[in-house]
């Protein structure tokens, strides 16, 4: 079989295969076999009528083409292989030349176009330049710690007053639609400025004291009646604010493993720093995403991106779907623009993963499965069985493996604060306890998994 690939832009390609009749006979000989168990000829068994019999009864061109059928995507992944492409949608086939039925020479030949992955250049990525907020914690923020400290000891007692943002209350609701009651619920508990009931609750509670009731609009969130707009009677019952405990060594004593108050701000205010550190991470690794895609060129398949577009918004096609009115102009632009930077996203760290020879090692892969299932709620072997079945763990490979990519970038980049000191991410870079290759040399290397998987990465 001869192939050859003729770039038709950077991301089409039509493939040119030629396949030689002694290589289409094999094809040729199971297409008679295949048509021989289909159909039923007096005087012969089913399953060995002739081959002259089949071209008598069914035509061998019907045969040849069978034979074409069955082997076109064996032939077409052999040109994959050989022309080194990396397709990324759905082959486009035609088929230029069949042997003549009555021949026993000749050849098939036939044409693939096909959207590809582009080939990128990628520039010195060492040593990118990123500014970033700089990290100290204020006492703000070690205060605001020791109150949410305190907030999960703190006792609710009744007020005698109106009531005020981050109070307790309880309510009763009823809702009408028109002149008709399609809700009520009596005794519920909010506090005020959650925002986790219904738009406009917080308003409409706001300066109420217990046994008085005011009505406002709102669209229902749940229920038969979702999205309609009603009125809703919010009755308040009773008012209750959160008491604090004291800050003081028997609360340090009660809600930590400290003796004193001064030791827990203390562990408050390097916890908080240590969150500050995270954030500057998160915000490197983003920035420094950004300067590769402002470096680097990458081709976009238009028709991939647009039926990834179009799976967003119909659920028939694959997609998670979406509500009609969200189905507007603006919204189908952000989700354009959204997937055009997601697969240049993933393009280049791809590249940026093989030069490096960058590898999984299954400790990597396990964790990212139970971080992942954490996150759907789901029993992490449990999760992991599904994903085997339904073959996506190598895309899960290739999003750890971008995911290690990126973070040898960032390893490499000068990261500095808005007060001009040099950020050191080490600790964000690489977690503390994950084990190096030089540091555990045969376990690591016994572990790795290569993948150019080119499943969409979820940043």
């Amino acid at each position: 079989m001869k192939s050859a690939a003729e770039n038709l832009s950077p991301t089409r390609v039509k493939l040119n295969v030629e396949v030689p009749f002694d290589e289409l006979k094999p094809n040729i000989d199971a297409a008679y076999k295949q048509v021989a168990e289909q159909i039923q000829v007096p005087g012969f068994r089913k399953g060995k009528v002739p081959s002259r019999v089949i071209d008598q009864r069914v035509g061998r061109g019907y045969v040849l083409e069978t034979a074409i059928n069955e082997g076109l995507n064996d032939w077409y992944q052999q040109a994959v292989s050989e022309t080194g492409i990396r397709p990324l949608s759905r082959p486009e086939v035609e088929i230029t030349e069949v042997p003549d039925p009555s021949a026993t020479d000749g050849q098939l030949a036939f044409q693939v176009e096909v959207d590809v992955r582009p080939e990128i250049e990628l520039p010195d990525y060492a040593g990118i330049k990123v500014d970033v907020e700089a990290a100290a914690a204020s006492d703000e923020d070690i205060t605001k710690a020791l109150d949410e400290l305190r907030g999960r000891f703190g006792t609710l007692k009744p007020v005698d007053r109106p009531a005020q943002a981050d109070d307790f209350l309880t309510i009763d609701l009823t809702a009408k639609v028109g002149d008709d009651e399609v809700d009520s619920a009596a005794g519920l508990s909010y506090q005020v400025g959650s925002g986790t009931m219904l738009e406009g609750l917080d308003e409409a509670v706001t300066g109420l004291s217990a046994d008085e009731e005011t009505i406002f609009e709102t669209k229902l969130a749940g229920g038969e009646h979702a999205g309609e707009a009603a009125q809703v009677t919010v009755k308040v019952t009773a008012v209750k604010e959160r008491e604090l405990p004291e800050a003081d060594d028997d609360f340090a004593q009660l809600a930590s493993e400290f003796d004193t108050i001064a030791e827990l701000r203390d562990d408050l205010a390097k916890q908080a720093a240590d969150a500050r550190v995270a954030q500057q991470g998160v915000e490197a690794r983003d920035k420094v995403l950004d300067k590769l895609v402002e470096l680097i060129e990458v081709p976009v398949p238009e028709s991939v991106i647009t039926e990834q577009v179009e799976a967003h918004f119909n659920p028939e096609t694959g997609g998670h779907g979406a509500a009609e009115d969200h189905d507007t102009e603006e919204h189908r632009a952000e989700v354009l623009a959204n997937t055009e930077r997601a697969f240049k996203n993933e393009i280049i760290l791809d590249a940026i993963a093989e030069k490096e020879e960058v590898g999984v090692s299954q400790n990597e892969l396990i964790e990212y499965l139970i971080s992942t299932a954490s996150q759907y709620g789901m029993d992490p072997n449990q999760f992991a069985q599904i994903m085997d079945q339904s073959g996506q763990v190598p895309m899960m490979v290739g999003e750890v493996r971008r995911r290690k990519a990126l973070a040898l970038v960032l390893g490499q980049a000068e990261v500095t604060d808005s007060e001009g000191n040099a950020v050191d991410l080490t600790e964000f870079v690489r977690p503390a306890g994950e084990e190096t290759v030089e540091e555990a040399p045969e376990e690591a290397a016994a572990d790795v998994i290569p993948s150019d998987d080119p499943a969409a990465a979820k940043f």
